[in-house]
């Protein structure tokens, strides 16, 4: 969306500039098609066919909602959420909640490094500790861009790695023949198992992330300054065209691997890991796609990665109110994800486990956030009406009783293996 803004000068006759409002929601979005989303769509898709496409339809539309008030908290208080949750806690809750939202954070890494590094090993034949390894220095370039040359330009990057997910994940769907008519039955809500509750869980958990949620509120007021309450209904108008375009790119390519997944890995062998998947795609629909969906899911590890360091850092200065450098903080969160690797833990379970403990997260970001748009004292004339609170709060729910069925099943002794 581009809108025109006025420069007066005393001596010089008023000359429109323009100013370009989109952004922000296309960098939160990276999350949401991040290496975990393509192990749990490509699991999903391999084992139940077109049965959980309802699950990423209602999570995408979710996600919409829930990051558009994100990024309208950030613009109306010209604060993150982090900041106000910092500012609201005493100590004691404030590092507990610290800790959680970093485990939340720590997770999300562990799947975007791991997800980089399955891409390089399909590629290239990488060993997956040098492939994570690679991702975690390409990542600190990347934040290099942001740190150096500003939002702005971090925003075009990112969003040209967007493109180059796109491409990498849809390209399968248009030659892999897919059944529409199953595809189409696959939009209305059925379990059929505890197993197909618990894999639910996981995908909302990578299509609903925690951390973008954290994230948007400072992408948002970072871009676009504190403004006056003049000019914060153009900015939320721009805001909803911002958030919805970015999640319907999102939401189809999410799509797109559970449609790929369900029409050419459905009962095949093998297919229960991602460098499995893609042996599998490419013996189905030849060594163009395959390389297509390596480039694909290298993308997105390399764009979510950097995405998810810089929820880090906002997550940590809003509540502990300390500040590292974000090249810093690569370097130290990049262990964990590289031990995995080092000791050979499975690396598609691993990234599917981290997408149910990011689901377990989601209610933490979503209710302080609801909670805090709706009020009045926190938003002005600009808090959730009366519907918007509503829908907003029937979302909430939704997850968290999800969430429950999620505890309770694993606590049974169920899994994803």
């Amino acid at each position: 969306m581009v809108t025109t803004l006025t420069r007066t000068s005393p001596s010089k006759p008023a000359r429109p500039r323009r100013r370009w409002l989109l952004g922000p929601a296309f960098v939160a979005a990276i999350a949401y098609v991040d290496p975990g989303n393509v192990a749990a769509n490509l699991t999903a898709g391999a084992q139940y066919g077109y049965l959980l496409v309802w699950v990423l339809i209602a999570a995408n539309a979710m996600a919409v909602l829930i990051q558009y008030l994100s990024a309208k908290l950030g613009l109306v208080t010209g604060r993150s959420l982090p900041e106000l949750l910092g500012e609201r806690l005493g100590r004691g809750p404030r590092l507990l909640y610290w800790a959680q939202a970093e485990l939340v954070a720590a997770a999300t890494d562990l799947a975007e490094v791991i997800g980089g590094a399955l891409a390089l090993y399909i590629l290239f034949g990488a060993p997956l500790p040098l492939g994570g390894l690679i991702v975690g220095l390409v990542s600190m370039a990347l934040l290099t861009v942001q740190t150096r040359n500003g939002q702005r330009a971090f925003e075009f990057v990112v969003m040209g790695l967007l493109a180059v997910i796109t491409i990498g994940f849809g390209a399968g769907v248009l030659v892999s023949g897919v059944d529409w008519t199953a595809a189409v039955a696959g939009i209305v809500p059925r379990f059929e198992s505890a197993q197909t509750v618990l894999l639910a869980a996981g995908m909302l958990g990578a299509t609903v992330m925690p951390h973008a949620i954290y994230l948007h509120s400072s992408l948002a007021r970072d871009r676009h300054g504190v403004q006056g309450e003049a000019g914060l209904p153009r900015l939320l108008r721009a805001t909803r065209w911002d958030v919805g375009l970015s999640l319907l790119v999102a939401g189809t390519v999410n799509v797109a691997m559970l449609l790929l997944a369900a029409a050419s890995l459905n009962g095949v062998e093998g297919t229960d890991s991602i460098e499995g998947a893609h042996a599998a795609i490419t013996a189905a629909l030849g060594p163009a796609i395959g390389v297509v969906f390596g480039i694909g899911l290298l993308a997105s590890g390399l764009a979510s990665t950097s995405v998810g360091c810089y929820a880090g850092a906002s997550i940590m200065s809003g509540l502990l109110r300390v500040r590292i450098p974000l090249l810093a903080r690569r370097a130290i969160t990049l262990v964990p994800a590289l031990a995995v690797l080092a000791f050979g833990l499975d690396p598609t379970w691993s990234l599917v486990l981290s997408q149910v403990l990011l689901s377990i997260g989601i209610p933490f970001a979503a209710i302080p956030l609801v909670l805090l748009t709706s009020s009045r004292a926190v938003m002005g004339r600009f808090a959730n009406g009366r519907r918007l609170r509503a829908i907003a709060w029937t979302v909430v729910a939704l997850i968290v009783a999800l969430n429950i069925a999620l505890l309770v099943l694993t606590a049974g002794g169920l899994t994803l293996g």
